[in-house]
């Protein structure tokens, strides 16, 4: 039996990670795949799509330089086939990157179906090739001498009745890949992928219907967030229905019908090309066998650790990362690469400081973006915290004006205390998150904050002017 020092199973974000980190740290490492190295983060998730809403911010730019600023700019069509292309490249220029990444770190990459044996042990049946006289698969037995890692990642969730067919009914794993571009689109799910996804397919032309079933769109987010970005997704024409339910659809010769019942009760028909259902994510543990580990999920099919600052199961010696984790964990690929570098560590016998999940950045990479750190203020209120808020809207600032997109800062604190968390809608507001994120980070007060300047003219300049409003030195701000 192959008997390596660690076991990684799925070679996503959390998986690669931590194979990485464990060859660097001198441990011999397997890496078992059934697809491609990456997983969906790089090969359906966040590199395609983030690729995508490039192209729709320079379409959207067309559009204002000759709206806002006289420049005769015209649109004459979007090339669907070049745009995928420059995507497709994209992809795989990331996805040789990671393989010779591993490659160059020692890690063994087996292309096949994992199974569990025992609480070490794993039964790879080979993808890449046939093996023996009657053409069976080839299968490989392996015993992890350090640790085992589960890294088996998400799919999509689907409706009972709407499978998807990948033309009509499509989920945010094969949305960009369905053929060409659809006149219109409806988006079921307001939570961050829906909204991207909604967001794109405006920009490129499409007439967007956007519901959600909670009271507003990107429900997990501070409520001022989600009313700031719905009025600037409804400012560019998508039909935003938040508190709203899917009632029933179904599929037409050239398209969808949908029925939605809305807030106040209301049920209006949808007609459109494309039903776009992007709901959450489920974790996959289907063919693992779990029982032969002596692992069971939870009633929502996580694997959740017993001890969250080793990342490590019940059963010891297995560790998990990435999406199949429950929360706090927030199943983002930046949160995985954190997960694996502390598992890959916790091998090795080194000490390593548990994940932050309050310090994890959260963005939405649509138009306008939302980017948070931290708690909410209704959180904040519900964990029994004396609070203190502060908002300013992003166009109180020159640079705010100049993009004219709208947008906010809000900063919640403890009353007299630290920054508990920090809230962002504009454009380019995922960039200026890491800054906060060390605020929040490292237990920042608001007068930490406020000494240090931030450059004029920026946007990141309301931010250091709500702090400087929290800290009692306000200056536009009063």
């Amino acid at each position: 039996m192959d008997s390596p020092d660690v076991i990684v199973i799925g070679g996503g974000t959390g998986g690669y990670s931590t194979a990485l980190r464990a060859a660097a740290l001198g441990l011999e490492v397997v890496l078992v795949e059934r697809d491609k190295v990456g997983g969906t983060c790089l090969h359906r998730g966040c590199i395609p799509s983030k690729a995508m809403l490039h192209a729709a911010e320079l379409v959207d730019g067309i559009a204002e330089a000759r709206e806002r600023w006289g420049v005769k700019a015209t649109l004459d069509a979007v090339d669907w086939s070049a745009l995928v292309a420059t995507r497709d490249d994209i992809v795989a220029r990331n996805h040789r990157g990671v393989q010779a990444h591993l490659a160059r770190a020692g890690v063994r990459v087996l292309a096949g179906h994992a199974r569990l044996t025992g609480p070490r042990s794993v039964r790879v049946t080979d993808l890449g090739g046939r093996t023996g006289h009657h053409g069976e698969p080839g299968v490989h037995e392996l015993s992890a001498r350090r640790g085992l890692v589960l890294a088996t990642g998400s799919r999509p969730r689907t409706l009972p009745g709407l499978e998807p067919d990948g033309r009509r009914v499509v989920t945010s794993d094969d949305a960009l890949f369905a053929p060409g571009l659809p006149a219109s689109v409806l988006v079921l799910g307001g939570g961050a992928i829906g909204v991207e996804y909604a967001s794109f397919h405006r920009s490129l032309g499409a007439e967007v219907t956007l519901v959600e079933a909670a009271d507003r769109i990107v429900p997990l987010e501070d409520a001022e967030v989600g009313r700031h970005l719905a009025r600037g997704l409804k400012k560019r024409g998508i039909d935003v229905r938040a508190g709203a339910r899917l009632l029933d659809a179904e599929v037409l010769t050239n398209g969808m019908r949908a029925r939605v019942r809305g807030a106040r009760g209301e049920t209006v028909t949808v007609e459109t090309e494309r039903l776009l259902v992007a709901i959450g994510r489920a974790p996959v543990t289907d063919g693992l066998d779990l029982a032969a580990a002596g692992l069971a999920t939870d009633a929502r099919g996580f694997v959740a650790p017993a001890d969250w600052d080793r990342l490590e199961t019940a059963v010891p010696g297995i560790h998990v990362v990435g999406d199949l984790l429950p929360p706090p964990s927030p199943g983002l690929a930046h949160a995985s690469f954190a997960e694996g570098l502390l598992v890959a560590e916790t091998l090795a016998g080194l000490p390593s400081a548990p994940v932050d999940y309050a310090a994890v950045p959260r963005v939405t990479y649509s138009s306008p973006q939302t980017a948070a750190v931290g708690l909410s203020e209704a959180e904040a209120r519900a964990r029994g915290y004396e609070v203190e808020a502060n908002s300013m809207p992003l166009t109180a600032v020159a640079k705010g004006m100049v993009h004219g997109q709208g947008g906010m800062v809000k900063v919640v604190t403890e009353a007299g205390g630290r920054v508990l968390g920090v809230h962002l809608v504009g454009p380019h507001v995922s960039e200026m998150i890491a800054e906060n994120q060390l605020v929040v980070g490292w237990d920042a007060e608001p007068s930490d904050v406020a000494r240090h300047i931030h450059p004029h003219p920026t946007l990141s300049e309301a931010v250091g002017e709500v702090f400087l409003t929290l800290a009692g030195r306000g200056l536009h701000q009063q």
